[in-house]
């Protein structure tokens, strides 16, 4: 190559750099990685969040409701995927059963801005068409719901009977939307 084809690295880099500016704004992300036109948002935790249920129709034998998890904090984050959900009891937390089956659906990426909520459609099954043996009906304080990501749950009081025997499933929920 000829010396006057060589650019100092510097200079190639300052180039670099100028063009990145005058082409859309430069942010740098948390972890120090630069993210170019556009906002770096970070995942939603309990923190962020508060967690409702709403209850919907009834059929046969099944309960069509919804958890609602809602933006509480002054900050844009996104949540994306499924949470856990599960029944609790005995006046403690102690978990009732097996927990949520998750019911296949879409997974988006939903950013959450202040005040912005997701649902979690979730189906409860009645315990009564089982026998009473197999279920081992068992008082429900509520549900514990956890965050896509997230080791810190919410309580959510939701009075009803379930089984203690971890092999009925009585629980299913879809992905956060």
């Amino acid at each position: 190559m000829e010396r006057w084809m060589r650019v100092p690295f510097w200079s190639g880099l300052a180039t670099v750099l100028a063009g990145l500016v005058v082409g859309g704004v430069m942010m740098l992300a948390p972890n120090g990685t630069a993210a170019v036109g556009q906002r770096v948002v970070p995942e939603c935790i309990k923190a962020n969040l508060s967690a409702t249920y709403k209850g919907g129709d009834a059929a046969t034998s099944h309960l069509f409701g919804r958890i609602v998890l809602k933006n509480t904090s002054e900050e844009t984050c996104f949540v994306k995927g499924y949470g856990g959900l599960s029944y609790v009891g005995k006046g403690n937390g102690t978990q009732i059963g097996a927990p949520a089956d998750r019911t296949p659906s879409p997974t988006p990426k939903t950013v959450l801005e202040p005040g912005d909520k997701v649902r979690s459609a979730i189906v409860e099954t009645s315990f009564a068409p089982y026998p009473r043996k197999e279920c081992r009906p068992t008082k429900v304080d509520g549900f514990r719901v956890y965050v896509p990501d997230e080791t810190r749950s919410f309580f959510i009081k939701h009075p009803t009977t379930g089984c203690a025997n971890p092999k009925v499933h009585l629980l299913e929920h879809k992905a956060y939307r």
